[in-house]
């Protein structure tokens, strides 16, 4: 049986992601944590930053907490802020890019196992 578990949020610790400069992730809870089916994770996109074109291997849904960016998903542009919920199927090509002055940030649902990111660029 899976236990209940609180996380504080000083207790997630962000790493920069390798395939694009200007992003960091923090996994909030995952597998690791007890969550049988699904990890939760935070994205922080900061000023200037771009995600390359990509694909995953698996589905994600997303939450924008803060600031506004781009999301292309498909041959479509996104601009979007906080509020704003997304829905990218496994095996979409997405990129994002934050031309802002501020940093945006989003929550991004998984499930758990293996999420191989597909470089197109």
């Amino acid at each position: 049986m899976t236990e209940p578990l609180v996380r504080r949020g000083d207790e997630i610790e962000y790493e920069t992601v390798d395939a694009a400069d200007g992003l960091s992730k923090g996994v909030l809870i995952d597998d690791d944590h007890g969550a049988p089916t699904f990890a939760i994770r935070r994205f922080v996109l900061e000023p200037g930053a771009e995600v390359p074109k990509h694909t995953n291997d698996v589905e994600h849904e997303q939450y924008v907490l803060e600031g506004e960016y781009t999301v292309g998903i498909s041959d479509e542009e996104h601009a979007v802020e906080a509020g704003d919920s997304l829905l990218i199927p496994a095996g979409t090509v997405h990129w994002y890019r934050n031309e802002g002055d501020r940093r945006g940030a989003f929550i991004c649902a998984v499930p758990n196992g293996d999420d191989e990111i597909n470089l197109l660029e």
